[in-house]
């Protein structure tokens, strides 16, 4: 039978490793990620974040039609969690001693969503779907990134994820609402 590691062999050598580097903030040498790698797919997440909150703003504002009302409030209410997630991502990019890029020269660059913006009501649902699967897609590459060496940064994508999958889910149900007919595809795709 083996022995069980203890938890913390040290207390005296944890007490003294907090305090080096204090700076550093919650980064310590307990931190098993690559912090440069993971600040800049956090970035990267924020561009995508940021590029879905302002597609969706204009879509809320552009959106008409007979059915346009409880579409315009769907985009609305997505453009409002894709603000919260920048929001997120922003503050653990902070945390991880980085610094968020709100810069708006090179934006679309940075993003892993492109800012389509869709002539009708069914084609900005489909933007929005397409940029969703893009983030959906992104988002797991990212998550078995981060898996156990930064599990705060991936429990945050997770719960990110788990979001954009409703948001695919909803703007599925929207375009099948509008068009029974428009095939509609699975929101993941196989490797």
């Amino acid at each position: 039978m083996d022995k069980a590691t203890p938890f913390l062999t040290d207390i005296k050598e944890l007490q003294r490793r907090a305090r080096e580097h204090v700076e550093k903030g919650a980064v310590t040498p307990a931190y098993r990620g690559d912090v440069e790698t993971a600040i800049k797919l956090l970035n990267e997440a924020l561009a995508t974040e940021i590029v879905c909150t302002l597609r969706y703003r204009r879509h809320h504002f552009m959106a008409a039609g007979i059915h346009y009302k409880a579409v315009a409030d769907e985009f609305m209410e997505h453009s409002v969690e894709e603000q919260r997630h920048a929001d997120m991502i922003a503050e653990r990019i902070r945390q991880l001693g980085g610094a968020p890029d709100f810069n708006p020269q090179g934006l679309l660059s940075r993003s892993h969503a492109q800012y389509s913006e869709g002539q009708s009501l069914t084609e900005m649902i489909k933007e929005d779907l397409i940029a969703e699967r893009i983030a959906i897609e992104s988002y797991m590459e990212m998550i078995r990134y981060f898996g156990e060496n930064d599990p705060t940064s991936r429990r945050m994508m997770e719960e990110i994820l788990a979001k954009e999958e409703e948001h695919a889910d909803d703007l599925v149900t929207l375009l099948e609402t509008l068009d029974p007919r428009e095939p509609t595809a699975p929101l993941t795709t196989k490797h």
